[in-house]
């Protein structure tokens, strides 16, 4: 899990990756779960979303600090 103070110290690159890791991740979990009916730890899917709701938010939030600075 992705805590908000972490997220604060990274730059927007870094969370585009995590956004795009976070993505394929989810992808996968749901793939693995249509294709097996049932997978090992269901919970992983909503902590998954919720992470990478968590680095969205960041990076608005310092998409907007960056325009306002200018």
């Amino acid at each position: 899990m992705v805590t908000f103070k972490e997220l604060q110290e990274q730059s927007e690159q870094e969370l585009n990756v995590l956004a795009m890791d976070l993505e394929k991740e989810i992808f996968q979990l749901k793939n693995e779960l249509s294709m097996a009916r049932k997978i090992e730890k269901p919970h992983l899917i909503k902590a998954k979303k919720r992470d990478r709701a968590r680095v969205l938010t960041m990076l608005t939030k310092k998409k907007q600090a960056g325009i306002e600075v200018r």
